[in-house]
């Protein structure tokens, strides 16, 4: 088993009256260049069809301050219920596509679709990442690089979630020359 995984809320519609969030563990990045990323959804969930007629979504990279707001998204339905009011979760633009982002996330990663491979279960969306929007708090302002660690990210561990952020190494440290 590979874990952890992130928990991540993606939201996809392309009208505020269809607009619609699912809790995701199934994610994460496939290529570079082009950049490309992945989520994948069991066919009988409501935003399964949204997502697949619209070819968009957003991934929403979630906090600590999140993990109910996540965790409910997850086991409630948008058949059901409007999962943004409900969580008290703001709908904001998508630079590129008609995907809402969810304001309250650090890092939203706007993505549409390149292909849908019916694997299972799950069926796997494949896309191109069109924009990235980042929560300007997590930009050094003298370095302008980008700091995730600080974010308290969730991941997702066989029915648990976990906090992400104890920095161990860096790329390269094991073969990088003492100074």
């Amino acid at each position: 088993m590979v874990y952890p995984v992130p928990a991540v809320l993606v939201s996809c519609g392309s009208q505020p009256d269809e607009y619609n969030l699912i809790t995701i563990a199934w994610t994460g990045t496939v290529c570079t260049h082009p950049p490309m990323c992945y989520i994948s959804v069991r066919p009988e969930r409501h935003s399964y069809e949204i997502l697949k007629r619209t070819g968009e979504f957003v991934i929403n990279l979630t906090t600590i301050e999140m993990t109910k707001k996540v965790d409910w998204c997850g086991v409630r339905s948008g058949r059901d219920f409007n999962k943004f009011q409900e969580m008290k979760l703001t709908p904001g633009p998508s630079k590129t596509i008609q995907a809402p982002i969810v304001m309250e996330s650090p890092v939203n990663i706007e993505c549409r679709v390149t292909e849908i491979k019916e694997l299972g279960c799950h069926h796997m969306f494949l896309a191109e990442v069109t924009n990235i929007q980042v929560n300007q708090k997590l930009i050094h302002p003298d370095t302008g690089k980008l700091n995730l660690l600080d974010s308290s990210l969730i991941t997702y561990v066989h029915g648990s979630y976990c906090v992400v952020g104890k920095r161990i190494g860096t790329f390269g440290y094991s073969v990088s020359k003492k100074t």
